[in-house]
């Protein structure tokens, strides 16, 4: 039996409400400016002259299949103007507005159809964010209003089918017309080579709200992370990028504003275009914008790339049950992958939907949004979240798709730092290895297989010997190097790096969702207490187990990345998922740097970062090819077993906790700037997983006469201090769990 509720959507009648706002499309308005014709490109708000030397701004709006398309401008009272746009060209709606200038505040209404059985959601009462809009002002809140549909209608079966008449515009935020005037001549990107990259996975607010050097009224700002005290910490620990969580305006999720949290990663975009206001401290009616360029050039300055973490794959506005902001009231048909039941959205994201990027005007969306952070913000490149659902064509993940098509021929794209996030939720979706060339990659099984090594799960040392070497068997393929692996143990999302020795399991209850959320997969090892204790053996074993991690990844063939705290031993109490903790649990805890037992950790992380640095053999452009090149025998990478003789197929597969790498830095394909070779010092890494102290015979001729000690993880004061000289042919004893980084001499 039909419904009533179904019987009046169908019919086209609105939801019977007491107390309904009239129909802001139908109620009475201030009067109206008017409208000259303006022009179709390029789309969003653009100040300029017009005819005749008028300022005003063009706007311009793709709304395929709307009926009308009002823009509504707003004064610093929050009074209404309406103006319609009534030129069409290609399915755009455009208008040159005089008189609106800068730091004018607008959203659209547009007419259509409402028939969610077809996919059609059009609802003029929904005032609706440019997606173009470059600044946004305000705060997005979610009402009942905001709702295109009658969220509370009694029979919730078919809540989202009737439409809801009242006026959302009191509860949303504007977009604002901003001035281009920047000129970035005096701008010097850095364009540091991949294969010299290390990245610094970091939150705007997270990073700067606790620092003691940056005054407070720019802490949790763009202008803080600028303050020459947070490019300090960054110069200092040697990092030559940025890796920002998202920065694009974003909303909080109805689920957790019910419980008091807000989303604090970001991953809820609803403004492809503007920074995220709330981490402006100047001001949020278009000041946002240039507080981000002068960011941008205060890193650029210090020699450091800013990286945007980006989610083009869903939106703020979740499914059929979600809110109305933007793309769902221009063109919900046009904008998301809809199922055959064009009520429900294809979920290929864990979010409620997700952009058709098969759609042109999708595309468009994404690469026009892609080149201007590039062009007018300034960025040097960007991490695509759930790369793989951008990557499908109309329903598997296609590495031939029209978005890595694009990118791949784009003259702007092409040219900046892309890194993947190679999964979705999706069937298929898990694609590591698979991206094509010009793509990097989040590199998630070096991450498990550090992790495992460390704690001693690993069957045997084959995968280790991938990892780290630069995992050939995931990218020597297509004419991909080395640095298409991202290597990373820990990211903003999972357990810090001192959470993940010292939790076995997840502790996620003040995200209010019975400890159900964040992953169970953490293959973490306490250490042997669960969370923090006073027990001195196991603080000290804790902090080997750092070094050691921190170590491994720093001497792994492939682009490090770090997650900033790591090196201060930053700890979320065991939280896992820490996504909606906007507080001291996800915020950096500078005193750490004053505290005995974490500032070695720092000191330790500075020093790795500078022998890479310092090193071509440990940040190599080339794969190893593990063959000789000279008549004595010496390959460029060779594996050695704890009695110091070289792995055999059957030391590969036997159980094993001990690994020797031998790295010939006399064999590195490629030359420098003026032609010449490339040659460096040669390496010996050993890696001792097991609880109980090993013997390791150090390899003799070809490999060495002798061993220089760099890096010696077992002890706070190292057994070993760096400068000692051990002889070749010699059995060492090496402590359990430690990592031995040696130089031949």
């Amino acid at each position: 039996m039909t419904s009533a509720a179904e019987q009046r959507a169908r019919a086209g009648e609105p939801a019977a409400q007491s107390g309904t706002a009239t129909s802001p499309v139908r109620g009475a308005r201030r009067a109206a400016p008017h409208a000259w014709p303006g022009t179709p490109t390029p789309l969003g708000a653009r100040f300029r002259t017009g005819p005749d030397g008028v300022a005003g701004t063009n706007f311009a709006l793709w709304a395929g299949g709307a009926e009308a398309v009002r823009l509504c401008l707003f004064d610093e009272r929050g009074r209404e103007t309406q103006v319609r746009l009534t030129e069409l060209t290609h399915e755009i709606w455009h208008g040159f507005v005089p008189g609106v200038l800068p730091g004018r505040r607008y959203g659209y209404r547009v007419e259509g159809r409402w028939d969610p059985w077809t996919g059609a959601r059009w609802n003029p009462a929904k005032l609706l964010l440019d997606p173009y809009a470059r600044a946004v002002d305000g705060e997005f809140a979610l009402p009942p209003e905001v709702y295109g549909h009658v969220r509370d209608w009694p029979e919730q079966a078919y809540a989202d089918t009737v439409r809801d008449e009242r006026d959302s515009a009191p509860f949303v935020p504007k977009g604002v017309v901003v001035h281009d005037d920047d000129d970035w001549s005096d701008d010097r990107r850095p364009k540091t080579p991949w294969a010299d990259s290390v990245i610094y996975e970091l939150h705007v607010k997270g990073f700067t709200k606790l620092h003691p050097g940056i005054p407070e009224e720019l802490r949790g700002t763009y202008a803080g992370l600028a303050h020459p005290a947070a490019v300090e910490h960054l110069v200092k620990l040697g990092v030559t990028a940025v890796e920002l969580l998202p920065v694009h305006q974003f909303a909080h999720e109805d689920h957790l504003l019910r419980r008091g949290l807000r989303n604090y990663w970001g991953y809820n975009s609803i403004g492809y275009f503007a920074p995220h206001a709330a981490y402006a401290a100047s001001g949020t009616t278009g000041q946002q914008v240039g507080e981000f360029k002068r960011m941008v050039r205060a890193l650029h300055a210090a020699g450091i790339e800013v990286i945007l973490d980006v989610v083009y794959n869903h939106t703020a506005e979740a499914g059929e049950l979600g809110p109305t902001l933007s793309l769902k009231g221009i063109d919900n048909r046009g904008y998301y992958r809809l199922q055959p039941d064009a009520r429900r959205y294809a979920d290929y994201t864990g979010c409620g939907n997700t952009l058709h990027v098969v759609q042109p005007q999708v595309l468009r969306l994404i690469t026009d949004s892609l080149r201007y952070w590039v062009t007018e913000m300034g960025v040097d490149g960007f991490r695509f979240d759930l790369a793989a659902a951008l990557a499908r064509s109309m329903h598997d993940v296609d590495m031939l798709s029209p978005f890595l098509a694009v990118i791949a021929q784009d003259p702007v794209l092409r040219r900046v730092k892309l890194i993947a996030e190679p999964w979705d939720i999706g069937s298929g979706g898990y694609q590591v290895g698979a991206f094509p060339p010009l793509w990097t990659e989040w590199n998630d099984r070096y991450r498990d297989t550090v992790r495992d090594f460390w704690r001693h799960a690993l069957p045997d040392v084959r995968e280790m010997g991938y990892r780290l070497s630069g995992s050939s068997d995931l990218y020597a393929w297509g004419g991909r190097r080395p640095y298409a692996s991202v290597n990373f143990v820990t990211a903003h999302d999972g357990f810090t790096l001192r959470d993940l020795v010292s939790y076995h399991g997840k502790h996620n209850e003040a995200n209010g969702e019975g400890n159900r959320d964040g992953t169970d997969d953490n293959r973490s090892w306490n250490c042997g207490a669960e969370g923090e204790t006073d027990d001195e053996s196991v603080r000290a074993l804790r902090r080997r187990q750092l070094r050691n991690l921190l170590t491994t990844l720093l001497l792994s063939t492939g682009v490090p990345m770090l997650v900033a705290g790591d090196e201060l031993g930053r700890t979320q109490g065991g939280n896992n998922n820490a996504y909606c903790q906007d507080g001291e649990l996800s915020w950096l805890d500078w005193s750490l740097l004053d505290d005995p037992d974490w500032r070695p950790l720092f000191d330790l992380t500075c020093r790795l970062i500078a022998l890479r640095h310092a090193h071509p053999v440990l940040r190599r452009r080339a794969f190893f090819s593990g063959r000789a090149h000279s008549a004595d025998g010496l390959r460029d990478l060779a594996w050695f077993t704890a009695r110091g003789t070289e792995m055999t197929e059957r030391d590969w597969y036997a159980p094993a906790a001990t690994l020797g790498m031998y790295l010939s830095g006399r064999d590195i394909p490629g030359r420098d700037e003026r032609g010449a070779a490339v040659v460096d010092d040669s390496f010996l890494a050993v890696l001792h997983a097991g609880h109980e102290p090993t013997g390791f015979t150090l390899p003799g001729a070809p490999w060495a006469t002798g061993y220089e000690v760099l890096v010696d993880t077992s002890g706070e004061e190292q057994l070993r201090a760096p400068g000692t000289v051990l002889d070749a042919d010699t059995a060492i004893t090496v402590p359990a769990r430690t990592v031995l980084l040696l130089r031949v001499v």
